[in-house]
């Protein structure tokens, strides 16, 4: 499934927007991203596309259930009514003899006035009827696409290990809580545990294989790789694609596991030492946790593909760079696509090092309500980016106004003035500034050029 497009009529400060996403017919790419300054809209587009896509989950779970509706608030002040209209692909993937479109459109009302467009949800019905049918026939291990929106509230509050009773986690469960306000990824902790104990009650352990392995006496290598490769056929298949997403997002990470003794935690091998995910940075967790329940959701929601990785959906990631050093910011698109190649992403960001490093991508930038594509952003620094894309300077503006100053005065050859402001500046910023640093070299040529 993808969605090819949303025109959202007085919702927020939108009065009539329509947008385009990834791919498009010039762009193979399937990663759209917005940036903006705060308040211009990104996270609306994003909520407006998690509000509509909540009646397709509804509809998928129960056909008489009902989705989220347009926030009163999100109507626009000068408008009585608003609407989302949404626009979607489906390749047929799901069973469907063909590949088809589906459209379906979602009204909200102020109280007190009557409604002259009520809206139009068959579109939503019809599309959550194909993916039923193709759960009813029995013979086929059916797919559904995933569907899930991370909104900036997400964080890592707890990891409740101890489980009160076991949960019945179906295929239909990788829609529990996806599109709502607040994700915390407790779930996915829940699920890698009972996931984990199941696995372990059918297999060999990764600490039974060490334990083993320390308890041989005289090690033979036949019987240690027949020991491994029945620790390999026993591994759960959701998990490993699990650990599979955390290691490829987070080199020098692995074996993600719940550990028993001494003590019950959760742990990861980060450079070989083993680590309680609970001392982990804010960012390694939060980046450890979307991964994770991402690729957890996709393992839920193809339970017959051998690679569930390599299972569609739609991912919106509202600030994606959040917590993330700027070296995981610069490679964080490419290994969204590696990791999850069939999924399409819509993502917000702030960071100029997340729009320049990958090739195709889709990047809008809001300002006032007005959307406008950027193009050509591949292989820019972030100050190219900073300045172009984000309107934003690269260095305090009172020092840059400076430093412009210094250069005016050396072009105008007044060696005197220019000599004084730079010895102003070389006493406030620190030593080694590339600005300095020339205008030190344009200075010394001048003093030559005197003498």
């Amino acid at each position: 499934m993808e969605i090819k497009k949303i025109r959202l009529s007085n919702v927020g400060r939108f009065t009539d927007l329509e947008v385009a996403f990834a791919p498009t017919d010039t762009l193979v790419s399937k990663v759209t991203v917005f940036v903006g300054n705060n308040g211009c809209g990104k996270t609306t587009i994003l909520t407006s596309l998690a509000t509509s896509l909540s009646w397709l989950v509804a509809r998928i779970r129960s056909q008489r259930s009902k989705g989220v509706l347009i926030d009163q608030d999100c109507i626009n002040n000068d408008a009585s009514t608003a609407s989302i209209t949404l626009d979607v692909h489906e390749p047929g993937y799901f069973n469907l003899p063909h590949e088809q479109d589906f459209s379906w459109t979602l009204v909200r009302l102020r109280p007190g006035h009557v409604a002259l467009d009520k809206g139009n949800l068959a579109g939503a019905t019809d599309l959550a009827h194909c993916y039923g049918e193709t759960l009813s026939i029995a013979e086929v291990a059916a797919s559904l696409p995933l569907i899930v929106y991370y909104p900036v509230e997400r964080s890592v509050l707890d990891i409740p290990l101890e489980l009160t009773s076991r949960t019945d986690f179906n295929q239909l469960e990788g829609y529990e809580n996806a599109l709502g306000q607040g994700v915390d990824f407790t779930r996915f902790f829940e699920w890698f545990r009972q996931r984990e104990d199941i696995e372990n009650e059918s297999g060999i352990s990764s600490v039974l294989l060490s334990d083993i392995k320390k308890a041989i006496a005289t090690p033979d290598k036949k019987i240690i790789q027949e020991i491994e490769r029945m620790h390999a056929s026993s591994r759960d298949k959701q998990l490993n694609a699990v650990r599979k997403a955390i290691s490829a997002f987070m080199p020098g990470f692995d074996n993600l596991r719940v550990q028993r003794k001494p003590r019950l935690l959760m742990a990861i091998d980060k450079g070989g030492k083993t680590l309680n995910v609970a001392q982990l940075s804010q960012g390694e967790k939060s980046m450890m946790a979307l991964v994770g329940d991402i690729a957890r959701r996709l393992a839920m929601m193809n339970p017959g593909v051998e690679n569930p990785l390599e299972g569609n959906g739609v991912v919106m990631i509202d600030e994606v760079d959040m917590h993330l050093h700027p070296r995981w910011q610069r490679r964080l698109i490419h290994q969204l696509t590696e990791t999850f190649p069939n999924c399409q992403f819509i993502l917000t960001t702030h960071s100029p090092l997340v729009i320049s490093d990958s090739k195709d991508v889709l990047c809008y930038v809001l300002d006032d309500g007005k959307l406008v594509e950027k193009k050509g952003l591949y292989g820019l620094d972030a100050n190219q980016v900073l300045l172009s894309v984000m309107e934003t300077e690269v260095r305090n503006t009172d020092v840059q106004e400076r430093l412009d100053q210094l250069l005016d005065l050396l072009q105008d050859k007044k060696l005197k003035a220019a000599k004084t402001l730079f010895e102003a500046l070389s006493g406030e910023l620190p030593a080694g500034h590339i600005e300095l640093a020339k205008a030190a070299l344009l200075i010394r040529k001048m003093e030559l050029r005197s003498a």
